[in-house]
């Protein structure tokens, strides 16, 4: 969630306005499903430290309660919602909405939502099981499957790299790793002749791509990571269609 583009969180803002409240996805819409526990613990997270606006909607109802993320405790694995002040929640289900840099978020809780004793604003919650995501990009992007081997190896300056890739998309890849195995790739930066191994397709040659954005974040599983936006720009027509292939074939069986 890790999402497409972690960000390092900014200064928590103030409790959601109602101008901030946000509209579930339409019926129609294209989303993709972020399911394990350490992505998801990553979107809450940033959500939490930034203190986004968290639309909340009972069923029937246009109207939403409004609130933030608290604080996300991953070892539960739990978060504390804080509603608005003279906000409650209905028991029953409830859908979340959120707006995370590059995408919005949503996902949906049961429960009979009772707050912590002496404080009606603070109302303990468990993960979702999953998360859906609507990207709002150019392209759409797909994450790697979990447990698949994706890597992009390439040689910069004489030094190999070979990092795991964390999405792709037609129009480019997100990479995944350590502050310390990221030396050199700065913004800006063109790579060249990149291998891409997808699993178990066959590899993709990339003849050059740029490094458009460098987000650091902290995941609950590896520490501080740094995500690395690629777009490319410069692929054979057949590289295009292995890649567009390879999105439809894992899009299909989430």
């Amino acid at each position: 969630m890790l999402l497409n583009e972690p960000i390092a969180a900014g200064i928590r803002k103030g409790p959601p306005r109602p101008q901030d409240a946000i509209l579930p996805f339409p019926p129609t819409s294209t989303s993709y499903d972020m399911t394990t526990e350490d992505d998801i613990g990553d979107a809450l997270t940033l959500l939490a430290e930034n203190g986004d606006a968290i639309s909340m909607y009972a069923p029937g109802s246009r109207e939403p309660v409004l609130g933030r993320i608290l604080s996300v405790d991953p070892e539960l694995p739990h978060f504390v919602m804080q509603l608005n002040e003279g906000e409650t929640l209905p028991s029953g289900d409830i859908t979340f909405v959120a707006c995370l840099r590059t995408a919005k978020l949503q996902f949906r809780l049961s429960g009979s939502w009772k707050s912590t004793p002496g404080q009606a604003q603070l109302v303990p919650m468990v993960f979702p099981e999953t998360c859906a995501v609507l990207n709002r990009r150019n392209s759409v992007r797909v994450e790697s499957p979990l447990g698949a081997n994706f890597t992009a190896a390439f040689v910069m300056n004489g030094t190999p790299f070979e990092l795991p890739v964390y999405d792709f998309a037609h129009g480019g890849i997100g990479l995944r790793c350590s502050r310390g195995d990221a030396k050199g790739l700065l913004k800006g930066r063109k790579l060249r002749d990149i291998v891409l191994e997808l699993g178990d397709a066959e590899p993709v040659f990339v003849a050059e791509m740029e490094i458009r954005a460098t987000r650091s974040y902290r995941s609950f599983l590896l520490g501080e990571q740094l995500h690395i936006g690629c777009q490319f720009t410069s692929m054979t027509p057949e590289a295009v269609e292995q890649v567009g292939s390879l999105m439809a074939r894992i899009s299909a069986k989430r």
